[in-house]
């Protein structure tokens, strides 16, 4: 079976012309041809404007099809136009991932009236007023819509708290007071800041049967419109994971078990996501933060980071059948809420670490792949990402032996398999330059070796008992595979 790979296909400064579905349906031969089995898009429904890059969620089904919000398209596009990228996507059999924003909603219709307690922003369990009432925008009517797809409204009680008062403008979190009304249980969110159910923006009551009913019954359209072969679910550590876990059910009693579910959970330690996963059945799979932070941590300390420590305490390492590897994305990228970025500089190494080893399914990010527009651009790593990409795709196959035995200098082979038998060996140095000596297999023997990625022009070969005497530039990679063989 050919090695899969994710592509995220946006990064947060995409151009606002409405023109990224067109884009993608342009490229979706280009990524077949590249390997990418798979892409996550951004959040295809109508947000607070079309400079929204789609977590400022208003309508669920509207997916550029109405004159809402100021406009009939998304960032992205028109329904139709996002339909017709999908169609392509299938036909080079990439399956398509949509980015699912449950946690709250934006950009209300009209304001209303309700009761409320100020609670400490840093403990959400501790009240610090006695309740008042308030005016907020919490009553979503969809006039633009007139009921198409749904005829279900909005208000007050469908949501636990919001941050505005329109009354008097004043920000605060505000925990929305009725009959069976509060955040959700302390077990079934973060317990980060006391109780993390409160992220942004009008945050949705996941406790109130009517909730439950209709985004249960929108999530079946969705895909029955769309086509989508799975889901990337927002902010998940902000929700009732009892709605989540249930949800997940439900959409694979509906469309099958091969629906494909990861979250975006980011945690602090991998405690934390292990934690989320067995509360779950390890019914989904999550985005891999403890590797990107480690990723992060290599970049930024250069040579005092122990490359031996590179994989300790990830998804990857520990629970990989549920583990979606990533260098950056979205959210990590400069001047964004989670900013985390991942130096360029090891880049290459990073790319490497998913693209060629045994655990995980990696995942590109577009703003690496194309570059990062807006006030800080930064190049695109095109490049070596397509010739890691080569390699992934031909080379990196078979039984994994590592040789992470060294503070500076790591590396690893893949042995190959019967359909892809050649295999490689891949060198990692945050320092000086340096080398390992790897088996390679006896098959092997005799053979030359080449680093595909030219930043070593040496030749290796391999000895009669199958181990080469791999080298690597300072602060580089190289992978090593068989001459002549392309």
């Amino acid at each position: 079976m050919k090695n899969g790979v994710m592509m995220q296909y946006f990064e947060w400064f995409v151009a606002d012309d409405g023109k990224h579905w067109n884009r993608l349906k342009e490229d979706a031969k280009h990524l077949s041809e590249i390997g990418v089995t798979s892409v996550w898009i951004p959040p295809c429904f109508k947000a607070t404007g079309n400079n929204d890059v789609g977590y400022g969620i208003y309508d669920l089904y509207d997916l550029g099809e109405f004159k809402q919000k100021e406009d009939v398209r998304t960032k992205y596009g028109t329904k139709e136009e996002l339909k017709s990228a999908i169609d392509e996507l299938h036909k080079y059999n990439i399956q398509v991932y949509a980015d699912i924003v449950l946690n709250h909603k934006a950009g209300a219709d009209e304001t209303e009236k309700f009761l409320v307690k100020e609670v400490d922003p840093n403990d959400r369990n501790k009240t610090i007023s006695e309740a008042y009432e308030i005016e907020g925008w919490t009553k979503f009517t969809y006039p633009g819509r007139q009921d198409a797809y749904s005829q279900f409204k909005w208000s007050w009680e469908h949501f636990t708290g919001i941050d505005f008062n329109q009354a008097n403008g004043k920000k605060a979190i505000y925990r929305i007071e009725g009959k069976e009304k509060g955040w959700a249980d302390d077990n079934k969110v973060n317990n980060e800041n006391g109780n993390y159910d409160y992220l942004m923006y009008a945050d949705v009551d996941y406790n109130h049967p009517d909730v439950i009913e209709e985004t249960k019954n929108w999530a079946e359209w969705f895909v029955n419109e769309t086509g989508v072969d799975g889901f990337r679910l927002d902010a998940i550590k902000h929700i009732n994971e009892e709605f989540i876990f249930d949800l997940i059910h439900t959409m694979r009693n509906k469309f099958g078990d091969d629906f494909f579910i990861v979250g975006e959970y980011w945690g602090n330690t991998y405690n934390e996501m292990e934690e989320y996963l067995q509360a779950g059945d390890f019914a989904l799979d999550l985005v891999d933060v403890s590797l990107h932070t480690n990723f992060e941590e290599a970049s930024k300390n250069g040579e005092e980071y122990d490359l031996r420590q590179l994989f300790s305490d990830t998804l990857m390492e520990k629970n990989d059948s549920h583990s979606v590897t990533f260098v950056d994305n979205h959210d990590s990228q400069p001047g964004q809420s989670l900013e985390s970025f991942v130096e360029p500089w090891f880049k290459p190494m990073a790319y490497g670490s998913i693209l060629l080893r045994e655990k995980g399914y990696p995942c590109l990010f577009y703003g690496d792949y194309y570059g990062i527009q807006g006030d800080h651009p930064i190049e695109s790593q095109r490049k070596i990402i397509d010739q890691l990409l080569y390699i992934r795709a031909n080379y990196a196959y078979g039984e994994q032996v590592d040789y992470l035995d060294h503070s500076n200098c790591i590396g690893w082979t893949r042995l190959g398999n019967e359909t892809y038998p050649n295999g490689c060996a891949v060198v990692l140095s945050n320092a000086k330059e340096g080398y390992k000596d790897m088996y390679m297999g006896e098959l092997h023997s005799g053979e030359t070796f080449v680093d595909y990625l030219e930043n070593s022009q040496e030749l290796i070969t391999i000895d009669e008992n199958g181990w080469g005497h791999f080298l690597v530039n300072a602060g580089s990679i190289s992978v090593w595979i068989k001459k002549n063989n392309d």
